[in-house]
């Protein structure tokens, strides 16, 4: 039978306080460990991430000390589920092999979202955005080759390609063509709302992320490359984060994200492959159906509802990373040439689109070109792993310019 959280009785929230010896958990080995183990790491550390940050939030805007008291206890839990969860990465690994292991996390956490999403124009919104992470996935890959002198196949196997995707020049639009539709709280599917939070989520700690490592690189090229992806991130954040509807109740999006874990933790234990890692997503999960228990009263008392009305009966498939490489490539044929205006999307440059990128390269060419330009100097071409064929994409790394 589907597993339906609502239906589970997790750990009582008195019993989850852990000893920080067990939060101070082995790291895995970034040598030997499946791709996919790591790119489930960053998931949940951005997961659990959003979830404090939600929760400190709505705390902010209650007036009631009680539950303000609730949710204290419940986001410290959250908060050792972080510190667990990411401190399964290694200090082994630089910064630039996280955000490679970042950048792949997110093109294939966002491949399949927009695989499985029901609603046509969600689907239209990652598959949008999974270009852009596939470009910068390439441009990083370069860097890394340029600076620390190895393949990025080190960290991504041979189960992601690196190639280009929508060159990263062409990714910095007005901000008003970032804001996209929001989905109706009243008709959307349930697996959409997962969707929507989940991508967002993972794009959240990505610019993070961004923002915090560009100043620990000391090569001029690294500092330049970090600062106008970042910059690009903070608009995929503001793209993802527009597709939720924001007349949701601040009890009915708390209710989504316990949900939402609950559904997460279910998936990454049903598909991990090392065993010490899955039994600590079995047990987050049992923390986690407490939490949502938790939720689900709040909802009930104030919003007067059933937790049935919004979330689905049972939980859909797991979430899976997967190779995405054919999918990736049919995108990159038919997609790559696209750019936003308002909140659709467009095949031609236009004004907004144009004068954007005056101000901010004003003529000089963009550090994400210059990167490749650095590493073809360097290293007598530009990294690429495609496992399938070589794939073509136009002139200097990237899809036929407009």
């Amino acid at each position: 039978m589907a597993f339906d959280p609502l239906q589970e009785r997790g750990i009582p929230l008195d019993d989850q306080l852990r000893h920080w010896n067990e939060l101070n958990v082995t790291p895995i080995d970034p040598d030997h460990t499946d791709p996919y183990t790591r790119c489930r790491i960053i998931t949940m550390n951005a997961i659990e991430t959003e979830a404090i940050l939600f929760s400190h939030q709505l705390a902010r805007h209650c007036p009631d000390t009680e539950i303000r008291q609730q949710l204290a206890r419940v986001r410290y839990i959250e908060a050792q589920q972080q510190k667990a969860v990411n401190w399964l990465l290694s200090g082994l690994s630089s910064v630039l092999e996280t955000t490679i292991a970042y950048e792949q996390a997110a093109v294939d956490l966002t491949a399949w979202a927009a695989r499985l999403e029901p609603d046509d124009y969600l689907k239209q919104a990652y598959q949008f955005g999974l270009l852009e992470h596939l470009d910068h996935l390439y441009r990083y890959a370069n860097l890394y080759e340029m600076i620390e002198h190895r393949a990025a196949e080190k960290i991504v196997g041979r189960v992601t390609e690196v190639m280009p995707g929508r060159p990263t020049y062409l990714q910095h639009r007005d901000p008003v063509d970032n804001v996209r539709e929001p989905y109706d709280r009243g008709k959307t599917e349930p697996l959409s709302r997962l969707h929507a939070l989940t991508v967002m989520a993972v794009e959240q700690q990505i610019m993070n992320f961004s923002m915090n490592a560009g100043p620990m690189c000391l090569e001029p090229a690294a500092r330049r490359l970090y600062q106008e992806i970042g910059l690009v991130e903070e608009g995929h954040l503001t793209h993802y984060e527009s597709l939720a509807d924001g007349g949701e109740s601040w009890w009915e999006r708390l209710l989504n994200h316990e949900y939402n874990e609950c559904y997460l933790y279910y998936s990454c234990m049903e598909t991990e492959s090392d065993p010490r890692v899955k039994g600590i997503w079995e047990l987050h999960l049992n923390m986690e159906l407490e939490h949502l228990r938790l939720a689900a009263e709040l909802f009930r008392r104030f919003d007067g509802r059933d937790p049935d009305q919004v979330l689905a009966q049972a939980c859909p498939p797991p979430m899976t990373f997967e190779p995405n490489k054919a999918y990736l490539r049919d995108l990159l044929a038919t997609q790559a040439d696209r750019t936003t205006l308002g909140t659709g999307y467009v095949l031609e440059e236009h004004e907004r689109f144009r004068r954007m990128r005056q101000a901010l390269a004003d003529g000089e060419r963009p550090p994400s070109e210059r990167v490749i330009e650095g590493n073809r100097a360097v290293s007598g071409r530009d990294y690429r792993l495609e496992t399938e064929a070589p794939y073509s994409t136009g002139v200097s790394g990237g899809p036929p310019r407009h």
